[in-house]
C-alpha cells in the first residue's frame, strides 16, 4: 500500500505545486513522473534494507541463480529509474524501463502472494490485490513515458 500511497500522494502534492505556479510541474506528467520517482525511490531503497532484502529474494523463484544478487540488481535499477525518471532527457525511457520492470518481476510477486509469504513481517499483497496495483503502476510509468 505504501507505493500506491506514495505514487498518488506525490502526484497531488506535486500537480498542486505546477497549479500554483512551480512551472516546471505545471501539467499533470511531471507530476506523474515525480510521484513514479517517490514511489521507485521508496521501493528501491528496500532492496538494502536487511529484512526486505531477505524477504525479496524468498520471492524469487527457485530457478534463479543468486536471489540476493537479483534483489540488489533490481534495486539499483529502481534507483537509477527514479532518478532518471526526474531529468527529462531520459525520462521517457526511465519510465518504459521501469515499466518492464515491474512486468519481469511480477512472477516474484506471484509467488508470494501463493506461497503466503512475508514482506518485513507483514503478510504479502493477496493476488487480485497485486495484480490490480501492477496494472496501475505500470499504467503509470506508460502515460508517464508518452
Amino acid at each position: 500500500m505504501a507505493p500506491l500511497i506514495a505514487l498518488t500522494g506525490g502526484f497531488l502534492a506535486l500537480r498542486l505545486l505546477g497549479l500554483v505556479g512551480v512551472e516546471v510541474l505545471d501539467g499533470w506528467q511531471p507530476a506523474l513522473r515525480g510521484g513514479l520517482a517517490l514511489m521507485f525511490l521508496l521501493t528501491g531503497v528496500t532492496h538494502f534494507l536487511p529484512a526486505w532484502r531477505r524477504d525479496f529474494a524468498a520471492m524469487i523463484p527457485p530457478l534463479f541463480p543468486e536471489p540476493h544478487l537479483l534483489v540488489a540488481v533490481t534495486g539499483v535499477l529502481e534507483l537509477i529509474g527514479a532518478a532518471g525518471l526526474l531529468f527529462a532527457p531520459v525520462a521517457s525511457l526511465a519510465a518504459i524501463g521501469l515499466a518492464l520492470l515491474m512486468v519481469a518481476m511480477f512472477p516474484a510477486n506471484v509467488r508470494a502472494a501463493r506461497l503466503g509469504l512475508t514482506l518485513a513481517g507483514q503478510p504479502a499483497t493477496p493476488l487480485l490485490r497485486r495484480t490490480a496495483l501492477q496494472v496501475v503502476f505500470i499504467a503509470a510509468a506508460v502515460a508517464a513515458a508518452l
